[in-house]
């Protein structure tokens, strides 16, 4: 722990931000991290450190802020994604681009270190479907992965002219244990878990064949904190670095589920957010990441599922 070292998230409340914030607590200590969102957050999402409600757009309240709690470090989350996106592109636009270029002037005010997620979304049809190279076509599909594309030219931009020290990956679909709606593409990873414990059946909104990269929510948020430990030196790659670490389909992860739930049992009636998933890499190339700053991720499909399913159950213990 360091007192050195102080720590504001935005859009705290979302599923990053609530696995980030024991771990940040943990590494700083609880008075050295401050939470913060739009929203009124419920008493478990802020993890008993100091929580602010904050709208990301209003540049001069966070500044305020970030000057008053000499804030040294900054993990920009706030964002709507891409299935909620499409529902209203302006307003998406509007709080993915202004909110982070809020963040990135303040950054350059303040000398501060940034995080911010990008997306995997940047990539679009005419990008390799398999092992999705750092370097490919980036044509995104939806206003999400428009803005986040954007957003990765913003922050290169801002470090190549100003020095600003911004940290991005490439998230793949995000896999947590708490079932937050944050309305993406691939929340369905998530809802396969949480309704197998609750009603062991599940509609799916995706075809049963449609590989998709995606990530534990503990290698997540060990790729966040090892990015931003990084030595500056070591970053070759200043507007996001492609990030892997699993590929499966709904009816991968169904049978992956049904060897500890034989009773589980998943139909498929897919929706518009089927076209938005064929628009993206079925995996990707993170070499960069490995060969720059370290990156490992520790699961793989068998071993995610087995502790997802522990801590559902252990969760749903508690509630009887």
């Amino acid at each position: 722990m360091s007192d050195k070292n102080k720590i504001l998230i935005t859009g705290a409340c979302g599923r990053l931000g609530t696995a980030l914030l024991p771990a940040l607590a943990q590494k700083y200590g609880h008075m050295q991290v401050i939470a913060s969102d739009a929203i009124k957050p419920d008493g478990q999402d802020i993890q008993n450190v100091r929580y602010v409600q904050l709208n990301v757009l209003d540049k001069s309240d966070m500044h305020s802020l970030v000057i008053r709690e000499k804030v040294t470090q900054v993990y920009h989350l706030a964002a709507l994604l891409t299935a909620a996106g499409e529902k209203q592109p302006r307003q998406t636009w509007d709080l993915n681009m202004i909110g982070l270029q809020n963040v990135l002037d303040i950054a350059k005010c303040e000398n501060i270190r940034m995080f911010w997620p990008s997306s995997v979304a940047v990539f679009g049809s005419n990008s390799p479907r398999a092992a999705c190279p750092q370097f490919a076509v980036t044509e995104p599909a939806t206003i999400y992965g428009i803005s986040k594309l954007a957003g990765e030219l913003w922050c290169k931009y801002y470090h190549d002219h100003y020095g600003v020290d911004v940290r991005s990956v490439r998230y793949p679909g995000l896999i947590g244990d708490r079932n937050v709606t944050t309305g993406g593409t691939l929340e369905f990873a998530v809802q396969l878990f949480h309704e197998a414990m609750a009603r062991r059946q599940y509609t799916c909104y995706l075809k049963p064949h449609t590989t998709l990269p995606f990530m534990y929510m503990p290698d997540a948020v060990k790729a966040a904190l090892h990015l931003m430990d990084a030595p500056s030196a070591a970053i070759k790659v200043w507007s996001a670095y492609n990030l892997s670490a699993l590929s499966f389909s709904p009816q991968e992860l169904e049978h992956a589920i049904c060897r500890h739930l034989p009773a589980f049992r998943v139909h498929y009636k897919h929706d518009s957010r089927q076209q938005i998933a064929e628009t993206w890499p079925a995996s990707i190339d993170d070499r960069h990441a490995r060969q720059d700053w370290g990156w490992m991720p520790a699961y793989d499909l068998q071993k995610m599922t087995q502790d997802m399913l522990h801590k559902l159950e252990k969760v749903n213990t508690q509630k009887i």
